[in-house]
């Protein structure tokens, strides 16, 4: 981390930062140095990017190969009635550049697929995966903790979300450590066929740029070991322990997992050492 060098414009922007004893002008600094990762410029992409970009993380990758549809703007908050038909990292990106001219985007229009994800993350501090499907939740995790990155995960579905943090530590679980594989193909909807509430990805993508920005400035307590169940109909919120498991087969104690090209990322996320290789979409959550 740079010494905490900031400039007159930075000490005014960030002056609701610095006066903060977690946070302060060395921590700011760090956000300013930071380079994340964020998986998916959709419902969940779009307020993780906002917050971010205007916390001043210095440089904000963004994966998403889809364009804006008219659909979106329900909820996909970066994006307007101008941008539909555009690549959304292209309009990530220009929304970005407005906000906080401190922050570099780095537009990654690719689909996330095994043959990309590790030179991906490889040159990121922390990944937000913002996906919208298991295939690329599972990749997202086996390739995060095999790589030892931090990365946080959530999922949203019509009133529902999920939020936990995977700081990718010794003692810390990782996503199959809950979920081994993931349901079979068709038992659960997405969100262009069941729906999801407009409003639900803000809060769902808001906890997962705290979770960011305390993994960045190294303060506070991380969701590591539990993941957050939130109810926006009935107003509520759940947590459950996320115990690492001995036997899981990528952060256990004998992996089956030892790298991404041993999976296949389809339906059931399973292990196949024959596996083709499919490509896994970065889209409309």
């Amino acid at each position: 981390m740079s010494a905490p060098d900031l400039d007159p414009t930075q000490l005014d922007r960030y002056s609701r930062h610095i006066i903060m004893d977690d946070v302060g002008p060395s921590g700011q600094a760090a956000l300013l140095d930071a380079k994340v990762l964020v998986l998916g410029a959709g419902g969940l992409g779009s307020p993780i990017i906002q917050y971010l970009a205007a916390a001043g993380v210095g440089t904000l990758g963004i994966a998403d190969d889809d364009e804006v549809e008219l659909s979106n703007l329900q909820r996909q908050i970066i994006h307007g009635d101008d941008d539909v038909g555009r690549k959304k990292v292209d309009s990530a990106a220009d929304f970005v550049g407005q906000m906080n001219p401190d922050v570099d985007v780095v537009k990654h229009e690719i689909r996330v697929s095994k043959q990309n994800i590790e030179e991906l993350i490889a040159d990121y501090d922390f990944v937000v995966d913002g996906t919208d499907n298991f295939a690329t939740r599972y990749l997202v995790n086996d390739a995060c903790t095999l790589a030892g990155v931090p990365f946080s995960h959530g999922s949203i579905f019509k009133f529902e979300g999920q939020i936990t943090t995977f700081p990718s530590g010794e003692d810390s679980p990782c996503y199959r450590c809950l979920f081994p594989e993931a349901p079979p193909a068709g038992m659960v909807p997405n969100c262009a066929t069941a729906g999801v509430l407009g409003v639900l990805p803000g809060t769902v993508g808001c906890i997962q740029a705290t979770e960011t920005v305390k993994s960045l400035i190294d303060s506070g307590e991380l969701l590591d070991g539990e993941m957050v169940f939130y109810d926006a109909l009935n107003m509520d919120f759940d947590t459950v322990t996320i115990e690492k498991k001995a036997d899981c087969p990528v952060c256990g104690e004998n992996p089956d997992i030892e790298s991404v090209q041993e999976v296949e990322y389809t339906a059931s996320c399973s292990i196949d050492s024959s596996s083709s290789e499919p490509e896994m979409e970065v889209g409309d959550d």
